[in-house]
């Protein structure tokens, strides 16, 4: 899979799949980019050789400045955006994204470009990175973040983000909880290859029914929630359980070695 588009740009190595957002000046989300996204993280999801994507934008100073709102006010005008097959970003609406996902902030992130990171499993961000939602200030709302914020860190913290646009710096989102690690602007992409690399040596199985149980109990009651796992409700722990790999861990762990995680 290689893709290069005047809105996006990947890389592939092996099981990984780098997806760089690259829309010039400032890595902002139109329709076209979104659509562009969406065929990415698509073909990504449906590829079975591909086990883990990194995402981040092109550049030095902007990950996403979000909804381009040079095009906004024609969008607008439609009331109905079509951001095509993954939702906003490629992502937000793309039915069973059960790989995992890494973002790796290297700028400005914000509004939109923030949704965006939101969807990713784990986050990393260059030092120099700073965060918002700035909507509120043009008169509009981040419908997602709306969604997910008051859920990642306190709802406190979160409210005031989401009511003031207030800019806080990677040390302040780390200390939330709202990012993973902290790390200089020339190690980012080191960082996030290296945790590509551990993901893609893992139980791709394993992977997938941890990423739908997490999506799917959310709001669920703990015991209805244990209760569906443990009578195979979900399809990836139905396919999980008498799988190869699954016996190929302990396999592994007796005969002393690295296992080898086939998917199967």
């Amino acid at each position: 899979m290689s893709i290069t588009s005047d809105y996006v740009k990947t890389h592939r190595e092996g099981g990984i799949l780098q997806v760089t957002l690259d829309n010039e000046p400032a890595n902002a989300i139109d329709t076209n980019a979104s659509r562009a996204m969406g065929e990415v993280f698509l073909a990504f999801r449906d590829d079975p050789e591909l086990r883990v994507a990194i995402l981040t934008g092109a550049g030095e100073k902007f990950f996403c400045a979000g909804w381009d709102l040079k095009s906004a006010g024609e969008e607008l005008e439609t009331l109905e955006e079509d951001y095509g097959v993954g939702g906003f970003g490629g992502m937000q609406d793309l039915f069973d994204m059960n790989k995992p996902i890494i973002c790796a902030v290297n700028g400005i992130c914000c509004g939109g470009g923030l949704e965006i990171a939101l969807d990713a499993d784990i986050l990393l961000a260059a030092e120099h990175a700073t965060f918002a939602f700035p909507e509120i200030k043009v008169g509009t709302y981040a419908p997602a973040a709306c969604i997910e914020l008051p859920k990642r860190i306190p709802y406190h913290i979160a409210m005031e983000m989401l009511l003031t646009g207030r800019w806080f710096d990677a040390e302040e989102a780390y200390h939330w909880g709202l990012i993973n690690h902290v790390v200089p602007a020339d190690e980012l992409m080191d960082r996030a290859w290296a945790m590509a690399r551990l993901l893609e040596k893992g139980p791709p199985l394993v992977f997938a029914a941890t990423k739908e149980i997490v999506r799917e109990t959310a709001n669920m009651r703990f015991q209805d929630a244990l209760n569906k796992i443990n009578m195979r409700q979900f399809r990836t722990v139905e396919k999980m359980i008498p799988s190869e790999d699954r016996k190929e861990g302990p396999r592994a762990f007796v005969e002393k070695r690295e296992p080898v995680f086939k998917g199967v």
